[in-house]
């Protein structure tokens, strides 16, 4: 007999196909108001979850008594309440690895974006105000040689941290939970407090994981400590900065700009005062988003779960 798995995300046909080949499958790509009951009917017999971005919570896991395995369809997962998965004996799997590097173009594409004003003038030209050569009010700053500073020098940090200084021969300053004396040697990395990173750097990379400890980390009080012609970005998650001190700081150019991919509220309400300000990149969360890394990502997330419901160990078990 099969294991009853529920997918809750949309995933590639052949797959798709694969995964039904192997077990009794219920597919949910779009999972909405409509849908929701009838997946929370679909997981009181599943032995498997794969998918992305759904909660998983006590409420979830009481429904679902026969489950074995979470695999998650991203690197973060903070929608999961792992303590209590390990207490019931459920396996928790992420997709890390594959999308690092793609990952780290996209935050680096936001440094670029923001310091070279790109959107800002990509729209300047199709209103049809570029009419003479543009001034001073319209430029923006050099990238290459400047100082970046990244918080969190996990996998992708360290991506981030070679295009800086290999592609733009950018200082590199970084605060993380522990050093990294390989980064260090390869790429000139100097390890600091966060303070003295926040006070020197001329664009700031926030890469750490969401967790109780890290929400918020950047607030009025960080802004403040920052250059008025730093950029802060923000790759990772948006709980993380404080955005009602973000906007704040924006408006009252305590710093130059912001690029973001992530938001405090996803999407991003449409009310948001973020959404009316010049001086701030916003991406819809696309951080692994190419057809090339989430095709890797899934097929990790169907080995995770593939080798978890089958008696082996998963390659990425979160403990």
């Amino acid at each position: 007999m099969k294991n009853k798995i529920v997918v809750y995300k949309k995933l590639p046909e052949d797959l798709l196909t694969y995964l039904e080949d192997k077990f009794e499958v219920r597919y949910f790509p779009n999972l909405n108001e409509q849908s929701y009951p009838k997946f929370l009917n679909e997981i009181k017999d599943a032995q498997g979850f794969l998918g992305s971005g759904l909660k998983i919570d006590q409420e979830i896991l009481n429904l679902a008594p026969d489950l074995k395995i979470v695999s998650n369809v991203s690197v973060g997962y903070d929608n999961l309440n792992v303590p209590e998965l390990n207490r019931r004996g459920i396996m928790a799997t992420n997709t890390p690895g594959v999308l690092t590097e793609t990952t780290a173009d996209a935050v680096f594409s936001l440094v670029l974006a923001a310091a070279r004003r790109v959107p800002e003038l990509d729209n300047y030209v199709k209103s049809g105000k570029w009419t003479a050569s543009i001034d001073e009010e319209l430029f923006g700053v050099d990238v290459h040689h400047k100082t970046i500073g990244i918080i969190g020098m996990g996998r992708i940090g360290q991506e981030v941290a070679k295009r800086a200084h290999l592609g733009f021969d950018m200082n590199v300053l970084y605060h993380s939970r522990t050093r990294k004396l390989e980064v260090e040697q390869k790429l000139a990395a100097t390890y600091c407090e966060l303070d003295e990173l926040l006070s020197q750097s001329h664009f700031v990379c926030v890469m750490i994981p969401s967790t109780p400890t890290t929400e918020k980390l950047i607030g009025e009080r960080e802004l403040q400590m920052m250059r008025s012609d730093a950029i802060l970005i923000n790759g990772s998650r948006g709980k993380n900065i404080d955005e009602t001190a973000l906007i704040k700081a924006l408006k009252h150019q305590w710093i130059l700009g912001a690029g973001l991919d992530v938001y405090e509220e996803e999407p991003i309400n449409k009310d948001n005062p973020l959404l009316t300000l010049q001086n701030v990149v916003t991406l819809p969360h696309i951080g692994s988003a190419t057809k090339e890394t989430r095709y890797k990502m899934a097929q990790l997330a169907i080995e995770n779960l593939e080798k978890g419901l089958t008696g082996e160990t998963p390659p990425n078990l979160i403990k």
